[in-house]
């Protein structure tokens, strides 16, 4: 019996089918696993810095929404960044990446989960602590834990919703900033696109993103 020889396709056709092949690949990753983002400005200080590169992993909110201590992205949908340009994608190659998820996307902003559907959320106690569903929350991620971060408020959570602030409490543009606009400050879990995991940029940071268990007290 003679060997049946396989017939190979041409070396270009190879080619596209590999290229073809990795670029499915990306957009399923950018879709259910990783996106990468960068960090548009100084309101996460010290977690997160100004044009740090990061990457999102979506699998923890496969099964449940966002928890409280969650550093989290998600899209502004409501305008927060104003005036802030975002870092979008520029010229054809680039525009490609950021679809494919191989580079930083703009127009989303990165936050602390402070609240979550159905909390209290109240600023401040006697020490400058906020106060969730009754508990001071000891922050110790925070930028400058000593100051007064007014003014002081009290509000409650809706169900499908989270209360967010950045780490640098006196220059962030967060949830407090944006109450008395029409969503109220509260950002739909639906916006949410995931959980910071991993510093990719600067390469003398890179490593994973610390979590918190500065609410493990909290019911």
């Amino acid at each position: 019996m003679s060997d049946v020889k396989k017939k190979h396709l041409p070396w270009w056709q190879e080619t596209l089918l590999m290229v073809a092949f990795a670029l499915l690949l990306s957009i399923l990753l950018k879709t259910f696993l990783v996106q990468a983002f960068y960090i548009p400005s100084e309101s996460m200080q010290p977690t997160l810095n100004p044009d740090d590169k990061i990457l999102v992993q979506k699998v923890s909110y496969w099964r449940g929404d966002p928890e409280r201590g969650d550093v989290i992205v998600f899209k502004d949908s409501a305008g927060w960044l104003g005036d802030i340009e975002p870092q979008g994608a520029r010229g054809a190659v680039s525009k490609a990446l950021q679809t494919v998820g191989l580079m930083p996307s703009g127009g989303h902003l990165v936050k602390r989960v402070i609240g979550v559907g159905g909390d209290t959320v109240s600023c401040c106690d006697e020490q400058g602590r906020m106060v969730v569903n009754g508990v001071s929350i000891e922050e110790p991620y925070l930028n400058e834990p000593e100051a007064a971060f007014g003014p002081n408020f009290t509000v409650k959570v809706p169900e499908g919703y989270l209360w967010v602030q950045g780490d640098n409490r006196n220059n962030s543009g967060d949830s407090r900033a944006h109450m008395g606009e029409a969503g109220g400050g509260f950002i739909p879990v639906e916006q949410v696109v995931g959980k910071t995991w991993m510093r990719m940029w600067p390469l003398s940071e890179v490593g994973t993103i610390p979590q918190t268990r500065a609410f493990q007290g909290v019911k």
